[in-house]
């Protein structure tokens, strides 16, 4: 997220010798206190201890222990009542909600949302305020905690775009409207619970399929357009707002990247593949929990058109020869690969449950992006890994090296991913956005919570299979 903070970011020196010999125990909690702990859960303080008595590497243990609990240490908001609950969850160092990275921030806690009730009230008020922030503006990317005040975001306030109360920024990412329907469906997978789908939420899931099927754009441009007032070109629109041309194939336009960096060509591939899943789980759950029928027939029916378009339009050849999947296409036959780190990237594909992880497709194209065909991945002497033009050269996001970790079965990779983490937090005890890929004392956002889920999510899937 653009922000006038800020943004560069370093961590660690890498080394040869083992995990275990190279990590050196850290002492102490660095949690806040538990007065000032802004929510608090009995099943995730159970989990924590329990999950850490398993982690023999004591600076994976103290990161599992801070990362864990931040989000809700730090970043909820519980308002409502017991009837309509009301959850609000900032990024962290910008306190505005994100409907992507609240979304994600949460997921650790849930398979544990059943056992407690302030969890479950927790979770059904994010799903009620997803549902009513998609309602104001679903091109909106972040909102603010008092739905009826102006953004408090400097960079924003002169945007020209149609700006309503409750916004805090509006750069339209297909990504935004996909990610509360992920965690929807999860949620009610998890608990089996249908309270969180009403009325109003339907109401935003119907209009957030129309807005998706609106930025198709095979009638018109489509009602949105966006200009900044920016020194730089990833915060801003070309065409008058309305991005680059296009030719109409049925894919969804995309104006940002789920980094609030604007597209240099206007079809996202990975947003539009996380599409496909994230619809047809929506369908899945207006049919099964919330008896929505024309709901869930309207999202079935863009997930096949995309499907149809990705197939003809998703892919491209590289210099070497390999088909891969494309970062950005037109239409037109021009296609971008690159990866970015953000989430869906083309690296977080089998991650997402987008495809499978052993998918050829997916390993070569997640293979090209870990590597020089990538013009956003970098190794230095902290580690190797992937960032993007948001935080500029040399910046390499934690966030890719768990999405590394996440979409693979081979240990040494899990143990590379571990150890570059490990040795990357520049003493701090938790995650951020970006490091320096020479200088671990060098990093950006301090407190990133949705790096800190993400390395929770992580240590959880990664349990069952890999000792650390």
């Amino acid at each position: 997220m653009t922000t006038a903070l800020t943004r560069r970011g370093i961590i660690a020196a890498a080394s040869t010798a083992p995990l275990g010999r190279v990590l050196a125990a850290q002492p102490g909690d660095d949690r806040p206190a538990p007065a000032d702990r802004r929510f608090t859960s009995p099943a995730v303080e159970a989990e924590r201890s329990a999950i850490a008595a398993r982690i023999a590497n004591p600076k994976i243990r103290r990161l599992w222990n801070n990362c864990f609990p931040n989000t809700l240490d730090t970043t909820v908001a519980l308002g409502g009542s017991d009837q309509v609950p009301d959850t609000v969850v900032i990024t962290g160092d910008i306190p505005c909600l994100w409907l992507r990275d609240s979304a994600c921030q949460v997921r650790p806690y849930l398979h544990l949302a059943a056992r407690d009730a302030a969890l479950t009230r927790l979770f059904r008020g994010l799903i009620g305020r997803h549902a009513r922030s998609i309602l104001i503006d679903p091109y909106a990317n972040a909102f603010m905690a008092d739905p009826s005040a102006p953004t408090s975001l400097d960079w924003a306030r002169a945007d020209v775009t149609e700006m309503k109360p409750g916004v805090a920024e509006r750069k339209w990412e297909v990504d935004s409207l996909l990610h509360p329907m992920r965690l929807a469906h999860d949620y009610w997978r998890a608990t089996g619970d249908a309270a969180p789908f009403n009325t109003e939420w339907r109401a935003a899931m119907a209009l957030a399929v129309e807005t998706l099927v609106a930025q198709q754009r095979l009638t018109g441009a489509g009602p949105y357009r966006f200009q900044r007032r920016a020194l730089s070109a990833i915060d801003t629109l070309a065409g008058d707002g309305y991005g680059a041309p296009s030719r109409k194939v049925g894919l969804i336009h995309s104006m940002f990247r789920p980094s609030d960096d604007a597209c240099v060509l206007p079809f996202l591939i990975p947003s539009n593949i996380f599409a496909v899943r994230a619809l047809s789980d929506l369908a899945t759950l207006a049919e099964l929990a919330a008896g929505d029928t024309a709901l869930a027939a309207a999202a079935r029916q863009l997930a096949g058109q995309l499907r149809t378009a990705l197939a003809a339009h998703g892919t491209m050849r590289l210099a070497d020869d390999a088909i891969v999947y494309a970062y950005e296409v037109d239409g037109f036959g021009n296609a971008l690969f690159m990866d970015d780190a953000n989430i869906p990237s083309l690296s977080s594909l089998a991650y997402l449950g987008a495809c499978s992880r052993n998918d050829p497709l997916f390993r070569r194209t997640a293979a090209r992006a870990w590597s020089r065909a990538n013009p956003y991945f970098y190794s230095g002497r902290a580690g190797a890994g992937i960032g993007g033009p948001h935080v500029g050269a040399g910046q390499i996001w934690p966030m890719s090296l768990m999405v590394r970790a996440l979409s693979t079965d081979d240990p040494a990779t899990v143990a590379l991913c571990l150890k570059t983490l490990a040795a990357t937090d520049a003493g701090t005890g938790f995650m951020h956005e970006a490091f320096d890929e020479d200088d671990p004392a060098r990093f950006t956002r301090p407190w990133f919570a949705w790096a800190n889920s993400l390395f929770a999510e992580m240590i959880l899937q990664l349990l069952g299979r890999h000792r650390f």
